[in-house]
């Protein structure tokens, strides 16, 4: 039977990817797999008002940090440290034996993260908008 290919909205295929994740997963790493897979969100206020967020994706006993945004006003005053702080005790609670962020090599965000204990896992040459992007990580247990 000849089949076709087109594009959808990524919330349309969640249906096919619930129904055979599990299989392809045991297949891609070659062993029984359970895939949880959830995401946390933070926020500092200053009374109402967002200074920061961030956000951290736990999954397969790895922390993954999607997004961390400081207020530029905001910045070198621990805000960005504390988001950091409250995700890696997310991430503890959930077994995670590390976390990560993709950053832009040798940029400020990697400064940052190694001024927090992060170090370069790999660097990506050309990944993200052809910028070579570095993998930072910092082991939790």
């Amino acid at each position: 039977m000849p089949f076709e290919i087109v594009r959808l909205q990524p919330e349309a295929v969640e249906i096919f990817y619930h129904a055979t994740e599990r299989e392809a997963l045991k297949t891609f790493y070659n062993f029984t797999v359970i895939w949880d897979e959830r995401s946390y969100a933070f926020a500092a206020l200053e009374g109402e008002r967002t200074v920061g967020a961030a956000t951290l994706r736990v999954a397969a006993s790895l922390g993954h940090l999607d997004r961390v945004v400081v207020d530029p006003q905001h910045r070198r005053n621990g805000v960005g440290r504390a988001l950091l702080e409250q995700a890696a005790d997310v991430a503890n609670y959930y077994n995670c034996h590390k976390m990560t962020a993709l950053v832009p090599h040798l940029g400020e965000a990697q400064q940052f993260l190694e001024a927090c204990g992060y170090r370069v896992e790999a660097v990506l040459p050309q990944h993200t908008f052809k910028i070579d992007m570095a993998v930072m990580r910092k082991f939790l247990l």
